[in-house]
Parts: structure tokens; C-alpha cells; sequence
């Protein structure tokens, strides 16, 4: 058994409360289940269970009512392994937070020495965020199409 590195993990949790904090907090770091147990005095599963499941809202006090609205998922992270012919298995709880199932196709791009792997639902919201920072919200791009067409017809109407 390879000896746990404390310090790293007293720093990470020096300012959390709960117990699921501090297990949240230590898998963000990325420190493994079976490390953040040892470390915590927890079973593993115990550790399991607070990382599978949604945080409770109103916990900790970040999402009181100055913050409504604010809370965020912290992000996921796993240690994968490649397998033989180069394949990766994305872990179950990465699938659902991406909302991607087996058969799906996923668009991957390298950008600055990271893989990065890109959902379809992903993309589409991407999309969206960037016409919306171009186009105000009170101009209708699908009304000033109609209106272009029609203006089109008209002059080759008159021509």
C-alpha cells in the first residue's frame, strides 16, 4: 500500500465542513475513491455514494438566496486507462453528466495537448451560446429571412 499524500488532501479540505464536501472536494483534486475512504476514515462506499449522487440543495450554504441561481456541479473528473488497440471506457457517471449513451458519436479534437471529446447535445449548445452573443435578443432571425425572401420575389416580380 503506497503511502497517502495528507498534506495534499489537508490543504484541499482545509476550509470544508461536511463530510461530502470534503469527499467532493478531494475527488475534484483528483484523488481516488479508495484514497479519499483511507484518508477520511469512510468505507468506500460511503465515498461512492456521496460522488454518484446529486448534492442535496440548501447544503453548505452556497445556494442561499443571495446565490439562487448560482450553484454549480463541481466538475468531473476520472483516471481512465487505455485499453489493447487504444480504446477508452468513458465511466458511467461522465456518460450521464454528458448525456451520451452507448452507439452515440462523439466529435474529439486535440487543442492545447488535451483530448477533448464533445457530445452531440454539447455541440448544439455551443452553437446557440455563440449566435446568441451575435444577434440580439429582440431581432428574429427567422422573421428577417421571410422578409429578405419577400423582398427578393417582389423585385423579380417587377423585373
Amino acid at each position: 500500500m503506497t503511502a497517502l499524500p495528507t498534506h495534499r488532501m489537508q490543504e484541499v479540505i482545509a476550509d470544508l465542513e461536511t463530510v461530502s464536501d470534503k469527499i467532493r472536494a478531494l475527488d475534484e483534486a483528483g484523488f481516488q475513491r479508495a484514497e479519499i475512504a483511507r484518508f477520511l476514515n469512510k468505507r468506500y462506499q460511503h465515498v461512492r455514494n456521496v460522488l454518484v449522487a446529486p448534492p442535496k440543495k440548501g447544503r453548505g450554504g452556497r445556494a442561499g438566496a443571495a446565490g439562487r441561481g448560482t450553484a454549480r456541479k463541481p466538475p468531473m473528473a476520472a483516471h481512465i486507462q487505455v485499453g489493447a488497440g487504444g480504446r477508452v471506457v468513458i465511466p458511467a457517471d461522465l456518460r450521464a453528466a454528458l448525456e451520451i449513451g452507448e452507439g452515440d458519436i462523439l466529435s474529439a479534437r486535440l487543442v492545447d495537448g488535451e483530448l477533448r471529446l464533445l457530445s452531440p447535445r454539447a455541440a448544439v449548445r455551443k452553437a446557440q451560446d455563440l449566435v446568441r452573443r451575435h444577434v440580439p435578443p429582440n431581432v428574429s432571425l427567422v422573421d428577417q429571412l421571410f422578409e429578405d425572401r419577400r423582398r427578393e420575389a417582389e423585385a423579380e416580380a417587377d423585373r
